[in-house]
This record gives structure tokens, sequence and C-alpha cells, in this order.
């Protein structure tokens, strides 16, 4: 056979030989990354930074309150993320028959590229401006209690006011000059937590029988009661006392009409809890000295600790210089980070509770906005 077609024929057979090489890597790597392999892949990640960013936007929200300056929220509308796969295959001959000579010089080449594109819409315009400013509805605090959450915790962030007791009604807005009134209000959910703790004391809704209309009420078991402690709560809340077995009190939010054997509620709106909840922040002193935040005083002119509020309580966001390493959730802002301790599980579990009735109250809203489209690189 002469040398040359022998040569030809060689080359073919391994030309053949590295496509079905080729061939087999491509679908392997397709099964690997394409189809539910890209989702397992993929889909962690995408969530995870997804929770990332919206309670990183959330938490830089609180901070511009406290500093006087405007909240902006984006929404992530859509992910897009296109996977591409491509390929190459070479193959060189040369007629060198010499000792070490190369007959064949074979390439090949895999590469793979993904490319996600991300819609953000504003969170803006006349529905959400409502929903925002809009006192959360009876019903959001019964879904709140009934889902397992302290009622200490739902009263003390969510409502402003329950008959003559008033919680910091002044911080629902930027920062007062004067301590707020808070303490009997704040005495009043700590008796309803322990009540809650005891299965004396439940938040659910009530039949009338003359009407047939339902109205949320409080129902409140005095057989397991102890009576001086619940003597304390008729007397804050300005109702008779009745030494009776069990009780309900109905709730309603109608100053105007409030009867005795009512609890009547002025519940806060998201942008007052957003507002009540900025004022435990801490500030660099710095920022005192510039004047860049209101410094709220008692009456005798001392710094107020906005910790004993029945909101500071359960929430605080501290400041620090360098990237804190202890944080569960951490933003920079001025020059500073300000951050949530990830060991301060009462602030980590208020925060959670932000972000629902935040989703309740405004994530049902549509929103007409602008989308902003950014291809991710």
């Amino acid at each position: 056979m002469p040398l040359l077609i022998y040569l030809k024929q060689l080359n073919q057979m391994s030309k053949n030989y590295i496509l079905i090489i080729f061939i087999s890597v491509m679908i392997t790597g397709c099964q690997s990354t394409f189809g539910p392999s890209a989702i397992q892949n993929t889909h962690p990640a995408y969530n995870q930074s997804i929770v990332n960013t919206l309670s990183q936007q959330m938490l830089l929200n609180l901070v511009r309150l406290k500093y006087r300056e405007s909240p902006y929220f984006l929404k992530v509308s859509s992910i897009t993320s296109a996977l591409t796969f491509a390929g190459s295959l070479g193959i060189d001959a040369e007629a060198d028959l010499g000792p070490g000579g190369n007959l064949i010089k074979p390439s090949f080449g895999v590469s793979y590229a993904d490319r996600p594109t991300i819609s953000y819409i504003p969170l803006q315009g006349e529905d959400f401006l409502k929903s925002v400013l809009s006192s959360i509805s009876l019903d959001a605090l019964l879904v709140m209690t009934q889902s397992g959450w302290s009622i200490e915790r739902v009263f003390g962030i969510s409502v402003e006011r329950m008959n003559n007791l008033y919680n910091a009604p002044s911080a629902s807005g930027p920062s007062p000059d004067i301590e707020p009134e808070y303490k009997r209000f704040k005495r009043m959910t700590s008796i309803f937590r322990t009540l809650q703790l005891q299965d004396s004391i439940e938040l659910g809704t009530d039949i009338e029988n003359d009407s047939k209309t339902e109205n949320i009420s409080i129902k409140l078991n005095l057989k397991k009661t102890n009576k001086e402690l619940y003597k304390e709560l008729t007397e804050l809340l300005e109702i008779p006392y009745e030494n009776k077995q069990s009780r309900a009190l109905k709730i309603t939010n109608n100053f105007l009409t409030h009867q005795k054997n009512e609890l009547t509620i002025r519940t806060r709106s998201i942008s007052g809890i957003l507002y009540y909840l900025s004022q435990n922040i801490e500030v660099p002193e710095q920022h005192i000295k510039d004047g860049l935040v209101t410094v709220t005083k008692t009456k005798s002119q001392k710094l107020f600790d906005w910790s004993d509020t029945p909101a500071g309580n359960f929430f605080k966001i501290k400041s620090s210089e360098e990237f804190p390493e202890n944080a569960y959730l951490a933003v920079p802002y001025r020059d500073y980070w300000y951050y949530i301790s990830d060991n301060d599980l009462q602030s980590k579990s208020t925060f959670m509770l932000l972000n629902q009735l935040f989703g309740l109250q405004a994530g049902q809203t549509n929103f007409s906005g602008p989308t902003l489209t950014l291809p991710v690189r």
C-alpha cells in the first residue's frame, strides 16, 4: 500500500476516534450542566442571593430613616438564565517518518457560559404608598398571633394605642426630641404575654348571636389566671373588673364609639413600624456631633434609651467602623457598617416579623413602574 494512502486512512481513523471521544464528553457535560442538574446547581445560589439582597435592602432603609432620608424598595420580578455550550475539534497530520516524529496532532476544546438576566421593579405608585401608609388591619394581628408569634412582640411593634395606653406614638415618624409615652402600654403587653404562656388568652373571631357577624375578640380564660394579674390588666385598660371564669373582649379600631367592655386599638402602618424600629439604631458619636441625627432626650434632658421601649426591647441595630465578623446582616452607610448581630435572636426574630408584615401589607400590590433589567457578567 502506498505510504500516502496509508497515512490518509490512519488520519481518517484517528479523526473518527477523537470525534467519538469529543461527542461523549459533550453529552456528559450537557447532562451535568443543563436540565435538572442545572436547577440543582443554580437554584439554591439564586435563592440565597435574593434573600440576602432583599434583607440588606430592608436594613438599609431602616438606617436611612434614622438619618431622615427617603427609603426605596426594589423588587426582583424575574431571573432569566441562558446557558450556552460550545466545542471545537481539530486535527493535523504530518508525513515525518523520522525518529520521534508525530504523524497526527489532534486538538479539541469544550466551553460553557451562564448569562443570567435579572429584572427589578421599583415599588412605587399610588397603590404601594397607600398600602405602606395605611394602618395594618386587625386581621393581620390575628394572623400573626395565631401563627405562633408572641403577642408581646406583635403588639409591641405594630400597635400604637390600646384604649388609653400609648405605645410611643411620636416614634411613628422621624425621631422625636422628647421621650414618648410607652411604659403603661409595655406593662400591658407583658401581662398579655404571661397570659399567652399560661394558655389563658386567645385572639380570634367571635360571632354575635343577634347580628351573625364576626368580630375579632380577645378571650380570657380566668380560671387559669392569677386574679391579681387580671385585676392589674383591667385597671390598665380601664375596663370593668368581672370575676368570671371566662370573658371575651371585643376588639375594634373605632375610638369614636368606644364601649367600656371593648378594646379599641389603633395599629401602626408599615411606614410607622419602620420608623419605630429605626429609632433604636446605634449611631456613631461623630454623626451625633455633626448633627446628622436627632437625639431624643428625657424630660430631665438626659439621653433617652430607646431599647426600653416595646419595640426597642426586641430590636437593635449596631454600628462599627470595620466590617463586623459576627454580623447576621450588615450594610455599609456613611463610612460605617450597620448590622444585626448573629447571636441577637430577638432582633433577628423581629426582623423576620417585619418582613412578614411588609409582605402581608404591601406584597400583593400591583406595580406599574418601569422595569430595570441588568445582564450579569
